[in-house]
């Protein structure tokens, strides 16, 4: 009889614990879009360094694949979006606040915000965008490994392709200028491969270094060139209408390093769509809340390049796009 008992004690503690785990710990069929052990509203920080169309493009684009991806804000997810103003000591006090919040996730949107938010989050998962050269800006280990919490997007162009276009528009050029901020480590790193990519050109660069945007009109009026080519360094585009106005004054044209650069006055490029940038990160970041590691997520690059081109900003800058260019090209500016 006792033996009985026990054996019946036995079977109870066993269906009681199976429907427990089955209740309580399988979650494979759980489409909650919450973040891995996470109950509540997910908690996104953004941090962007300045607003200019590509950049904010790319926080709109992060944001558009989260709601794709069933987030939708306000109801699973929460988004502290802060601005640096241009101002590095305001993004590292940025990056510090939201490393006491407890953010579930970091969206820093190019190099120098990047780089405040490594520096102050080491333990909440970051997703960077609009950033050249990660492994040159000292983020991560290298692009196939990251090695730590950071992954994310470059948004590295092809320099190269983008100055060919110049030799297309104005085939007896001899000399490029680059105005771009001697703080950021991405347009140092666009610079050089300027430098490289004009040798096989026939082409030399020139260049004027700044230190804010009110800088960039008299940096770009001390270059005496045949043509200007803007990198995506942030100080330079969030003023870009200043050396827009120089280079029609001096009528030569400029070469653009993405294509929101071109919408607002400039000649020419091959770019990426920073819209799709962000896209491409919002689903980045939509598998590290589901519980995926940054550490093992290689950055990624868009691969699809765009022409666009301004038949109206070449003729204020005393050029004609060759018919050749305008129909291959992808966006034709009106």
């Amino acid at each position: 009889m006792k033996r009985s008992k026990q054996s019946i004690l036995g079977a109870a503690l066993l269906a009681s614990s199976l429907l427990l785990a089955a209740c309580g710990t399988d979650t494979s069929g759980d489409s909650s879009p919450k973040a891995a052990g996470k109950e509540g509203a997910v908690e996104i920080g953004i941090t962007q360094i300045v607003s200019h169309p590509s950049l904010d493009a790319a926080r709109e684009g992060f944001k558009e694949a989260l709601a794709d991806g069933g987030y939708v804000e306000g109801e699973d997810v929460t988004y502290d979006e802060q601005n640096a103003q241009g101002d590095q000591a305001t993004a590292t006090s940025i990056a510090s606040k939201f490393a006491t919040d407890g953010k579930d996730l970091v969206l820093a949107i190019a190099t120098p915000t990047a780089q405040a938010a490594a520096q102050a989050i080491t333990d909440t998962p970051i997703v960077i965008t609009a950033v050249t050269d990660p492994v040159e800006a000292g983020l991560v280990d290298s692009l196939e490994k990251p090695g730590g919490n950071i992954t994310g997007t470059s948004d590295k162009n092809p320099v190269e392709e983008q100055l060919g276009l110049l030799k297309e528009l104005r085939p007896d050029a001899k000399t490029v200028g680059i105005v771009y901020s001697s703080g950021e480590v991405n347009s140092q790193v666009q610079v050089d491969m300027a430098k490289e990519a004009a040798k096989s050109l026939g082409l030399e660069i020139e260049v004027a270094t700044i230190t804010t945007s009110g800088e960039v009109q008299q940096a770009a009026q001390s270059l005496d060139v045949d043509a200007f080519y803007v990198p995506t360094d942030n100080a330079v585009v969030s003023a870009l209408e200043s050396l827009i106005q120089v280079a029609e004054t001096k009528q030569v044209p400029v070469i653009a390093a993405e294509g929101d650069s071109v919408e607002r006055g400039g000649v020419a490029t091959y770019g990426i769509d920073y819209t799709e940038l962000g896209r491409q990160t919002g689903e980045m970041a939509i598998k590290i809340l589901k519980g995926a590691d940054p550490a093992t997520m290689p950055i990624e690059t868009q691969k699809t390049l765009k022409l666009v081109v301004n038949p109206a900003a070449a003729e204020r800058m005393g050029v004609t796009i060759p018919q050749a260019m305008l129909d291959r090209a992808d966006t034709v500016v009106k």
